[in-house]
């Protein structure tokens, strides 16, 4: 299947590892055209050399914290002066949490706010105008099935996810009219090293590795029986990303494995 995705430019956040590399190379894949933004300059530019040799589109990398407004700034120029604007953006910029809320300070909170949430408003004012006036465009946003569903130990995550998708909804509604569809992802089990740097910490000290911990995450969450690998999800991203997929506007799509233990 054709997703018409061919000389499209999209932006994506955190695009240097795990879903948002998957996502990175599932558009380069389809012929779009990349700025990829993350914090690690070096690992994002091998990376961006990579994908720019793999599948012969053009490339940028632009090393920023988008939880900061001056690294937004700093990426929608980057996509200005190289592409003249911006046809996706993929929000999937974030990191998981350890904390009991009695506990956890505020700054604490309010990092995770900037980064899962106000990252996504200010890259939303900064890039949403330019899709608009190339015909349109298309924001997802990667939250999680623990926006709906959290687990115990991470409820700075889960509160910032859930307002993720809350805002994804929002922005659906306040830009549709002018071509631009907004959708929120919510995976489950992933395979990236965020989900193993939370296992060795939940399992330093103890008997249990931090493999065995994440065998019997899934074997008690997930019918499936497994994490997925990120490519798994990249592949309903790139599809969502698609003209393809052109009725889907401020939805909510969960892709846990059978994890989520209710119907909406």
């Amino acid at each position: 299947m054709d997703l018409q995705l061919r000389d499209k430019v999209a932006v994506v956040t955190g695009g240097s590892v795990g879903i948002g590399l998957a996502v990175a190379r599932g558009l380069a894949a389809e012929g779009a055209h990349l700025a990829l933004c993350a914090r690690d300059e070096q690992r994002l530019r091998s990376v961006v050399e990579a994908i720019a040799t793999d599948f012969g589109v053009r490339a940028i990398a632009v090393p920023a914290d988008v939880a900061r407004p001056d690294g937004v700034a700093a990426l929608a120029t980057a996509v200005a002066e190289e592409f003249g604007g911006a046809d996706i953006l993929v929000n999937n910029a974030g990191t998981g949490s350890e904390e009991t809320i009695l506990e956890a300070p505020d700054d604490r909170w309010q990092a995770y706010w900037e980064l899962h949430v106000m990252a996504a408003v200010r890259l939303a004012r900064a890039l949403a105008p330019g899709m608009k006036a190339r015909g349109g465009g298309v924001i997802l946003h990667n939250a999680s099935i623990c926006a709906t569903q959290p687990l115990g130990y991470e409820p700075i995550y889960n509160v910032t996810k859930a307002a993720l998708v809350m805002f994804s909804k929002c922005l659906a509604n306040e830009l549709i009219g002018d071509g631009i569809r907004v959708n929120a992802v919510n995976p489950g089990l992933v395979m990236t090293p965020d989900w193993q740097k939370t296992a060795k910490l939940l399992t330093a000290g103890t008997d249990t590795t931090w493999e065995a911990y994440l065998q019997k995450v899934a074997d008690d969450n997930a019918p499936i029986g497994r994490f997925a690998a990120p490519k798994e999800i990249a592949d309903l991203f790139v599809f969502l990303c698609s003209p393809r997929a052109s009725y889907t506007v401020g939805s909510t799509y969960y892709i846990d494995g059978g994890w989520l233990r209710t119907t909406t």
